[in-house]
């Protein structure tokens, strides 16, 4: 019993495939594919919203005269499920993406940010390189200015407050901003502190006794003879 399904085909001795007519195609020829639209878009005529994803069936060809690298650029036709308008976008491929031609608008799309293909700017792409020098330069300073902060500190608890300056001279006058407005808040700080602590429980400051009234100082030494004389008496 035969194969009934035969992958091998006769060839004739005399067989020439020169001798095949080729089938002659127009450049601009459609053909009809099936496809996903690319990206939401609204259509122009009856404000249909498209999503991105939705199935159709499109008409699809080269555009002729467009060509970006040696890429071959094409054109698909759809039509609106509403109205039947026709919609066509085309491939870009300069950014990998698609770009609304005719018969519809393509809707906004936050996470694409201020570049927009369709208005071919030719503004590069941030370098992550780039971007990744510049957040490890600012780490850099950031931690440069807390170590003369520290250093500042150390050097007010010794006070040594004269040799601030120096410290102060080894960065630019904008560190030196921020160095100083730093100090200032937690010098702010810590007197806010120190006034909580002096503070009694009705919110009445306790003063020292050098801002006393001179009265009630001789008669907090009137009471201590006292009881220094009832001590001596009582022995």
């Amino acid at each position: 019993m035969s194969e009934r399904k035969v992958l091998n085909k006769y060839f004739p001795p005399n067989f020439d495939p020169a001798n095949i007519p080729r089938q002659k195609k127009p450049k601009d020829m459609q053909h009809k594919v099936r496809l996903m639209s690319p990206f939401s878009m609204r259509c122009e005529s009856c404000g249909e919203y498209i999503y991105k994803g939705k199935k159709f069936n499109a008409r699809k060809e080269t555009v002729e005269g467009e060509m970006y690298l040696n890429i071959k650029i094409f054109r698909f036709y759809i039509r609106c499920p509403r109205c039947s308008a026709e919609i066509t976008f085309k491939t870009d491929p300069k950014n990998t993406d698609y770009v609304a031609e005719n018969g519809a608008s393509r809707n906004f799309e936050p996470w694409r940010g201020e570049e927009d293909p369709e208005s071919g700017s030719d503004d590069e792409p941030d370098d992550p390189m780039k971007s990744l020098e510049s957040r490890t330069m600012d780490s850099k300073r950031e931690m440069d200015i807390m170590d003369a902060l520290d250093e500042i500190r150390t050097r007010n608890a010794r006070s040594e407050r004269l040799d601030v300056d120096e410290v102060l001279d080894r960065f630019s006058a904008e560190d030196k901003v921020v160095i100083t407005d730093r100090m200032k808040k937690e010098e702010e700080e810590d007197e806010r502190q120190a006034k909580a602590i002096f503070e009694s429980a009705d919110g009445q400051q306790v003063r020292k006794l050098k801002e006393a009234e001179p009265d009630a100082i001789s008669l907090v030494e009137n009471k201590r003879e006292m009881l220094a004389t009832a001590s001596w008496h009582h022995h």
